[in-house]
Order: structure tokens, then C-alpha cells, then sequence
């Protein structure tokens, strides 16, 4: 298994994780079919989304797979007044990462990051290790620490 970008981060950074691959279906990147082919719950695999504050700039936000993110929640958790999505022809100049491959580690920059609550519920969830087809299980702890994230409610 080649090594991704994210998972050299997690490397020198001695996180314990798992590098699980699974079959990519180019028509369906959804958060839920990674779900259904690692044999898991959808709310232990969190999608990494990408948005712009209107004061902050670029804000990353890890929700679980079958949720949407509340964009007021996350304006509010980030110090913005308003929040949206970036269109998705930005996702790889903006992160270095294409959609449906997009980790929360190792973007090109480091954005302020924020992860639903509903992470501390878990043991271990699982993020995209940087590209289609692949994943990291991961404690949430490590999740949050390594990304400097902020929990919150924002789905």
C-alpha cells in the first residue's frame, strides 16, 4: 500500500492509525457507500468539508458522513457571521486534495478546523487518508489534536 501525504503526517507525528482501502465507485463518492464498504456505521465516517468565512477565510469542518453541515453552528463556532461552501472546482487549488479524497491532514495550508461533537462518542472514527478509495481509523483525540480542530455542534 503506497503511502499518502496524510498518512507520513500521521507517521512523524507517531499517531497510531489503520489504512483500510475499499473499492471507489466514481458515480457515488458519498460519504455513505465508504461507510457501507468498510462494513461500518455512516456516523463513524466523517467527511471532510471545505468553506469560506466571511472573516476568517478557509474553515474545514469533519462532520459524520450522513449529515450536512449547520452552516450558522459552524459561523458561529469559527468567529464568522456567515459561512458557505467553496464551489467544488476550488476543492484541489484550495487543499491540494480532489473531492471524494480530501483529509483533513496535510492540506497545503493548515485551515482552522472544526469536528462535530458527535466524534467524542466514538473510540475510533474514519477520514480520508488523501485520496479516493482509501481511509484511516483514527482516534478522535488524535483527530482532534492533529488538526488543531475545535469540537462543536455543527451538523
Amino acid at each position: 500500500m503506497k503511502k499518502t501525504n496524510a498518512m507520513r503526517i500521521l507517521d512523524r507525528s507517531k499517531v497510531s492509525y489503520n489504512a483500510i482501502t475499499y473499492q471507489v465507485d466514481e458515480s457515488d463518492l458519498s460519504a455513505s457507500h465508504v461507510a457501507e464498504s468498510l462494513h461500518q456505521d455512516v456516523s463513524k465516517v466523517f467527511k471532510t468539508l471545505v468553506l469560506e468565512g466571511d472573516k476568517t477565510g478557509f474553515i474545514v469542518a469533519c462532520i459524520p458522513g450522513a449529515e450536512e453541515v449547520h452552516l450558522k453552528n459552524l459561523a458561529a463556532l469559527s468567529g464568522n457571521k456567515k459561512c458557505a461552501m467553496i464551489p467544488m472546482k476550488d476543492i484541489l487549488k484550495v487543499t491540494g486534495y480532489i473531492r471524494g479524497g480530501c483529509s483533513p491532514f496535510g492540506m497545503k495550508k493548515q485551515f482552522p478546523t472544526f469536528i462535530d461533537e458527535s466524534v467524542l462518542l466514538f473510540n475510533k472514527v474514519y477520514v480520508s487518508a488523501g485520496v479516493r478509495g482509501m481511509q484511516v481509523e483514527i482516534s478522535p483525540a488524535d483527530l482532534i489534536q492533529l488538526t488543531r480542530g475545535k469540537t462543536g455542534k455543527i451538523t
